[in-house]
């Protein structure tokens, strides 16, 4: 029969992979320290609160604090089980910046007394789980680490990434497929046995550094497929034709199914991810490269546009739609329309620009302090403007009348007003 973990574990950084992973081994008996360096985070968690938008966690956090069976700290307490869910942005050379996941072992190095499983979930280049066990092996030199022994190490190191869609992280940590990879085959076992506490799906065993490498793959393939449908966004509005037409006609062929185009590709997977597979081998990921271009250079075209059509006005007014990466969510991280909506205000300082978006009630601080930006209700928004560019396709937008459009340039990003 299939171990399955009992015990304490601490969750080491409570964004939007830890603390949903927190609230799933919590509300099904686990005792749960989450620990995160923002002591704001660390406070909302303690009373019961989300610090961020996504649906049913709000329940979860409350429920599981209630219980007793979460709590929140801004230090490592000694545990069972380390699950480390810190971020891994990338250096100006796409390399990862592991400065997170190194200061997170930092902190556990003191903990262990043997026995204990260290799970990483922070998406890392191939070697980075492997990385952990050796660092580990420093700061802990009277521990026998396992990438060290063949027999039985003082501790087990694992990585198990997260592949959950944000709006319905919830859901998909439960019922999706984990991929568990171990420095050595025990290691990925004992790190199973934890998430066989709230999984549903099959787990599959594997080694660390295929782990690590089938999650940066999933997030390129994706990547890869969207610049596709960006390039054809560009190359169809070169020759002035309605891309949404073409890719609507191309995809009746039975294999064939292109993705719908966008502004670019935001969030801290899709965007960052595949990055780390150029820096890891940057020689022969030429493809995996100038797809990462493309995307990264869409929101750029996206603002020429919207200045270029500014031209026809004396004092024009613009409302952007939307700042979020993606629909019906509050999450901007590497959001290309905010790359838009700064690329706009410093082409034009002086312009009347107007931003929407439902999901916020206070502009990032990237766009703080200039003049000519403010954040407003959608329907005031257009109705002030002489331009309306949609960049995000929230379901709030969606549902507007197309008559509040009525002698306005519309530049629709996403399609959705077709």
């Amino acid at each position: 029969m299939d171990e399955v973990f009992e015990g304490r574990v601490a969750v080491v950084g409570l964004g939007y992979i830890g603390l949903p992973t927190a609230v799933a081994l919590a509300t099904r008996g686990v005792e749960v320290i989450g620990v995160d360096v923002n002591e704001d985070t660390v406070e909302a968690v303690s009373r019961g609160e989300v610090p961020f938008v996504e649906p049913e966690l709000a329940i979860g956090v409350s429920g599981a604090v209630s219980m007793g069976r979460l709590e929140a700290t801004t230090k490592v307490p000694e545990a069972d089980a380390f699950i480390i869910a810190v971020p891994t942005p990338f250096n100006s050379d796409h390399t990862a910046d592991l400065t997170y996941v190194r200061a997170a072992v930092e902190q556990i190095a003191p903990r262990l007394h043997g026995g204990e499983v260290i799970i990483l979930e922070s998406t890392s280049p191939p070697g980075t789980t492997e990385g952990v066990s050796r660092w580990l092996a420093e700061l802990r030199p009277d521990l026998v680490a396992p990438h060290t022994s063949e027999g039985v190490p003082d501790y087990y190191v694992a990585h198990c990434p997260e592949r959950v869609l944000p709006g319905r992280i919830m859901i998909e940590m439960i019922t999706n497929d984990r991929v568990v990879g171990g420095v050595t085959r025990r290691c990925a076992e004992r790190a199973a046995s934890i998430y066989r506490v709230f999984s549903q799906g099959t787990i599959h065993l594997t080694d660390a550094a295929s782990a690590e490498m089938a999650k940066l793959v999933e997030n390129a393939y994706r990547d890869v497929n969207i610049a596709f449908a960006n390039e054809l966004s560009l190359i169809s509005e070169d020759l002035r034709l309605d891309v949404w037409e073409v890719i609507k006609m191309a995809n009746h062929h039975p294999r064939v199914n292109i993705l719908t185009p966008g502004p670019g590709v935001g969030g801290h997977c899709i965007a960052v991810d595949p990055w780390f597979i150029v820096g890891a081998s940057p020689e022969l990921s030429r493809l995996i490269r100038t797809a990462r271009e493309i995307n990264d250079h869409k929101p750029h075209h996206v603002a020429a546009q919207v200045v270029a059509k500014t031209e026809r006005f004396r004092k024009p007014t613009v409302a952007c739609l939307g700042l979020a990466y993606k629909a019906n969510v509050d999450d901007l991280r590497e959001s290309p329309a905010l790359d838009i909506v700064e690329d706009i205000a410093d082409a034009l300082p002086e312009l009347d620009i107007r931003i929407a978006e439902p999901f916020i009630d206070r502009l990032p601080t990237s766009l703080q302090g200039r003049p000519g930006l403010r954040l407003q209700p959608v329907k005031e928004a257009i109705d002030d403007a002489d331009i309306v560019v949609v960049l995000v396709d929230h379901d709030h937008f969606r549902a507007l009348s197309r008559s509040r459009l009525e002698g306005k340039i519309v530049y629709d990003t996403r399609g959705i007003w077709r």
